[in-house]
């Protein structure tokens, strides 16, 4: 990030240089450089199999780089051991992954736990209130937590060990629309709150562009765009990124088309009487001889 004078003034939390990842012969994502600034919602976007699951799990080392370098706070991730690492970086997923046998408290606090560390008796409690849950929820067990409620539960066990950088993966995609939503604006206030850094991926590009400081659009393993969301919405970024913009902008308009119909009511012709037969004279009785 550069300031008015042209010079930097702080570094980036995260650097990707000519990253890769192979699956044999087959590339997840390739060649792929950016920088990840300190108090950034970093937003991956693209169609299935461009290569997002792939670069994020890059940064935690879930999938190790095959090829290039990334350095979380100028540090090489390859150099770190993976454990160590991750304890460094919240993980938050679509499929959540909450142990069933386990209290909300428990599994909250399950890092600590892994790591035979000590934790505060209010440890689950503080996080309950981060992401706005009853306390006493942390006494119940997964099955008794609806869908949002537990999502919400897997940010406070990513937020356990006071990361600085979140990752998430489709963290909202398998919630209805409305608890996506809300649960959206929610994470978003609490990234600004707690200040920090953030990489979502995610297949909806509405919730990218209402969600995100910047958005990558991934296409082939490579990244096609990169820019914030008003340019890519209005500038011209090549077919990829048009072609995800294109599908909210047409349910948007759709839905107006809708509503204007609904507030005009259906189309008619100009007002016209009862229909009648053809015009006959004037009404005469019988026809007779003289």
């Amino acid at each position: 990030m550069k300031d008015d004078t042209g010079t930097d003034d702080e570094q980036p939390l995260l650097s990707v240089t000519d990253a890769g990842h192979a699956y044999g012969d087959v590339f997840g994502c390739r060649s792929v450089d950016f920088d990840l600034w300190p108090g950034e919602v970093l937003a991956i976007v693209g169609e299935s199999g461009s290569g997002k699951s792939t670069l994020l799990k890059t940064v935690n080392r879930l999938t190790p780089p095959s090829s290039g370098r990334v350095l979380l706070n100028g540090q090489d991730v390859a150099a770190r051991e993976p454990y160590a690492l991750r304890r460094t970086i919240g993980y938050v997923f679509q499929n959540i992954g909450l142990f069933p046998h386990m209290t909300v408290r428990e599994n909250i606090l399950i890092n600590h736990r892994i790591a035979g560390e000590q934790t505060p008796a209010d440890g689950a409690d503080a996080l309950l209130d981060m992401v706005e849950l009853p306390r006493e929820f942390a006494g119940r067990y997964p099955t008794e937590l609806s869908g949002g409620q537990a999502q919400r539960i897997g940010v406070a066990r990513a937020l356990s060990g006071r990361p600085g950088l979140m990752l998430m993966d489709e963290p909202f995609g398998a919630l209805d629309p409305v608890t996506r939503d809300s649960l959206g604006q929610a994470y978003r206030a609490l990234h600004e709150r707690l200040g920090l850094t953030t990489i979502m991926v995610t297949h909806d590009m509405a919730e990218a562009l209402l969600l995100a400081d910047r958005i990558l659009v991934m296409a082939e393993g490579r990244i096609a765009a990169d820019a914030a969301p008003a340019s890519i919405l209005n500038d011209d970024w090549g077919p990829e990124a048009e072609a995800l913009v294109a599908v909210p902008r047409a349910q948007a308009e759709r839905l107006v088309a809708m509503e204007t119909r609904a507030e005009n009511g259906p189309e008619t012709g100009p007002e016209t009487g009862p229909e009648t037969g053809p015009e006959t004279g004037p009404e005469t009785g019988p026809e007779t001889g003289t």
